[in-house]
């Protein structure tokens, strides 16, 4: 199958990637992480999540995120909901776009979320009806689909039913989530020949840890199977509390060089997106997990 002509990159450091942090981080600089990232060129940047704050304390202030955000035109806000009540508070505080999150691992789901898998997609139903009702699209997301921390690997036929359920109660598209980053070229294959069989290419995305340093080998592989949506992290910002050693998410700017390098457009200003991630980074002490920001902003 021939590469995809142009990428859309799922911008998730603002959630995904902070949300990790043990420190706290203010509001402006999770502003700022956004209003840069907006002027690099990103059109879809998941600002928040609208969980118990219990249990994600860096997300207790996405309220005051979306309500300080300078808009862009073009730029889709997102956020995730887990429930009902979640969905009710992202709708007052203006998002564009939520996501619901599941997995493909019982283990996973029980350590994560408190509950089977079954019981999950269930509770979902009630905020896909008040996503519905509001005119506000819904994405999902598949986690462990090429590993799991307590149940190894995930036989790709358990993707499948998740990823079914999910794109059956009326998610415009499923990410699917290397979450601890074990996955490889092989792997990743023969998961997409699996799903690829049951569902269109472009209802799916793919969502890379680089734990294991196979994060760009398995976007190519997804990228050969016409699969033209890929999330990333900023600086490489995060990982999952729940696995254990997993680090971040694969770094955007990584993706884009690659991608650049290959003709493929995305759209974005990869000097900028080098600086929005080195500006994050060093509020958070730390130099940027991007390899490429590392070694442009060494040149």
């Amino acid at each position: 199958m021939s590469l995809p002509d142009q990428v859309t990159l799922v911008e998730v450091g603002p959630r995904d990637g902070l949300q990790n942090e043990k420190q706290t981080i203010p509001l402006e600089a999770k502003l700022q992480l956004i209003g840069d990232l907006a002027e690099a060129g990103l059109r879809v940047i998941e600002a928040g999540s609208f969980v118990n704050p219990k249990w994600i304390p860096q997300m207790a202030d996405s309220e005051a995120v979306f309500a300080g955000l300078r808009r862009r035109e073009g730029v889709r806000y997102t956020c995730l909901t887990p429930n009902l009540r979640g969905l009710e508070r992202a709708l007052a505080a203006g998002v564009d776009e939520v996501a619901v999150f599941g997995a493909a691992s019982e283990a996973f789901s029980q350590k994560n979320i408190n509950c089977s898998i079954d019981e999950s997609l269930e509770r979902f139903s009630d905020v896909m009806s008040a996503a519905r009702e509001a005119n506000v699209p819904v994405r999902g997301y598949v986690s462990c689909v090429l590993g799991c921390p307590y149940e190894g690997e995930i036989e790709p036929e358990a993707v499948s039913r998740v990823t079914g359920r999910l794109l059956d109660m009326g998610c415009y598209e499923v990410s699917l989530g290397d979450t601890i980053g074990t996955g490889t070229a092989g792997s990743m294959q023969r998961l997409l020949q699996v799903l690829l069989a049951e569902y269109p290419a472009e209802r799916l995305a793919v969502h890379c840890h680089d734990t294991y340093g196979q994060a760009l080998g398995n976007i190519l592989v997804a990228l050969q199977h016409g699969i033209a949506t890929v999330d990333a992290s900023v600086a490489g910002l995060g990982g999952c509390p729940y696995a254990k050693g997993a680090s971040g998410n694969v770094a955007t700017e990584d993706v884009v060089y690659m991608l650049q390098g290959m003709d493929i457009e995305t759209g974005l200003d990869l000097d900028k997106l080098i600086a929005a991630g080195n500006r994050i980074s060093q509020t958070l002490g730390r130099v940027s997990g991007s390899k490429v920001a590392l070694a442009l902003s060494a040149a």
